[in-house]
């Protein structure tokens, strides 16, 4: 079950930049919104987060069972368990607001995404940070999970590639409420 989680969190990663990408050339008004495809792959990254998310709850029961069990928790040897696991229920959070906040409709031909003020902007730059906190805490194990050794600090190069992909979406985000600020 974990061999299958790690493929589908590469798969997850693999569509969450491109949608970054994708949707950041759209807040800068570098491209049209309502792009087919991007409706698509929206739509199986969301079926893949929803698997990612059921394995992660089972996996986590079964630690807790554990825990149980043995009667011993290891709290302080376990922070960073706990991270990941609170900083992915943060992500479904912020997932679920950023989904309410750009989503868009269809007028005349051409796609309008809804109002986008301060609560908006914060809401989205903490899914960001949330996101970047799930990636950097999960990079290591998706790595061992996946058998990529790390002989050139792959981590590094990784975590490197997609900060700069999200410090993009931070700020296609801000620009995007600057923009509604002048309107």
């Amino acid at each position: 079950m974990r061999r299958f989680n790690s493929l589908i969190t590469a798969f997850i990663i693999a569509l969450v930049l491109i949608h970054v990408i994708y949707g950041s050339l759209v807040l800068f008004g570098a491209s049209p919104g309502g792009n087919r495809i991007m409706e698509v792959l929206t739509i199986v990254m969301f079926v893949l987060v929803v698997l990612h998310i059921v394995i992660g709850l089972k996996l986590t029961a079964d630690t807790i069972k554990a825990v149980r069990r043995s009667g011993v928790s290891y709290p302080k040897e376990n922070r960073l368990f706990w991270t990941r696991r609170i900083s992915g229920f943060a992500l479904l959070v912020f997932l679920i607001l950023h989904v309410h906040i750009l989503s868009g409709r269809h007028e005349g031909g051409v796609y309008r995404l809804s109002y986008f003020g301060i609560l908006q902007l914060l809401v989205s730059l903490l899914f960001v940070i949330s996101l970047l906190i799930h990636l950097t805490t999960n990079i290591r194990p998706l790595k061992i999970a996946l058998g990529l050794s790390d002989r050139r600090n792959i981590k590094g190069d990784i975590l490197f590639f997609v900060s700069i992909i999200l410090l993009l979406a931070g700020i296609a985000f801000f620009i995007y409420y600057l923009k509604w600020q002048a309107t």
